[in-house]
């Protein structure tokens, strides 16, 4: 009968390189984290502090900026410090406390994607009921819903990932700890916990996708209707950052989760890994202000208030 070594830690390769190329990475990091949070940070705070922006498709996004500061802040940290050291050793809990909170905060902004879609439908589809339909009781359920799948989900992939046996090589050829490399790592049978993660991850991805996609395919036919073009030009700027956000998002998820080449091609994956785990929460406030008529002018009036 063989004899295991069970693991207690694990060690994360992250990427390879010299000591130039990590300060290099370390910089990059840094920049693209900094930029995130101060972003994200300044989107709650502007949308808090104007009274004209308390309405729920801005407490839709207030709290997707929460979201991606808690997503990105799950990840760089823990790699910023990696670039820096040699020892990249990671212990069992810190490891399963990372996977079950990148995996909380995921699904939770899948489904606040999902909600912010429904919202902008009925904000263009039925204008005359959608302070009944989008009251603050129905932005708050949503916002709460979003968060227990998130939690379903992330409660479920820790304990079916973190029961498994892993021992031999502890190296997770990832920068974080997620579910590809850490099967792949796993002496025990993998077989349901694929399943589990095709089906209920497989699920969200395309539960969420299909009611953005249903709802803009109705917001592009009633904008259609629309008689003048400055009428149409009005009603999509209303949608367009949004659109532009799930695109970014959904795309990068579809890529890492959905096609079975990405658990395949690591150091691929890496690369789409750093997109949208940093890279997109850090252009979320950039998409969500620069292209958005409201935020713009509470700037404006932010500047003013400042300048008396």
């Amino acid at each position: 009968m063989a004899n295991f070594t069970h693991i207690s830690e694990f060690v994360l390769l992250g990427f390879r390189g010299s000591p130039e190329m990590q300060m290099i990475l370390f910089l990059i990091f840094l920049v693209l984290y900094i930029i995130a949070v101060v972003g994200n940070f300044g989107m709650i705070v502007i949308i808090r502090a104007d009274v004209y922006l308390h309405t729920p498709m801005y407490a839709f996004l207030q709290s997707l900026s929460f979201l991606d500061i808690c997503y990105s802040s799950t990840i760089a940290p823990r790699a910023l410090v990696n670039c820096l050291k040699q020892d990249h050793t990671v212990s069992f809990g810190e490891c399963a406390a990372q996977f079950f909170f990148l995996s909380l905060f995921g699904t939770t902004e899948a489904f606040l994607l999902a909600a912010m879609a429904y919202d902008r439908f009925v904000a263009i589809c039925n204008p005359l009921l959608y302070s009944v339909n989008m009251s603050h009781r129905v932005c708050g359920l949503l916002v709460s819903g979003s968060y227990s799948w998130g939690i379903v989900n992330a409660v479920t992939q820790t304990t079916m990932t973190f029961k498994l046996s892993f021992c031999g090589s502890n190296e997770i050829n990832d920068f974080f700890c997620d579910v590809p490399p850490l099967l792949s790592l796993s002496c025990s049978d993998t077989f349901i916990n694929q399943l589990v993660l095709l089906g209920l991850c497989g699920s969200i991805i395309v539960s969420t996708f299909l009611i953005v996609l249903v709802s803009y395919i109705y917001i592009i036919s009633t904008i259609l209707k629309i008689r003048t073009v400055q009428g149409r030009q009005k009603a999509f700027s209303t949608c367009a950052s949004h659109l532009t956000g799930v695109c970014l998002f959904f795309g990068t998820v579809f890529f890492m989760y959905a096609q079975p080449s990405a658990a395949s091609s690591m150091e691929q994956s890496k690369i789409v890994s750093i997109f949208y785990t940093i890279v997109i929460p850090m252009l979320n406030p950039l998409i969500y202000s620069l292209r958005n008529k409201d935020v713009k002018q509470a700037l404006r009036r932010s500047k003013q208030k400042f300048s008396l």
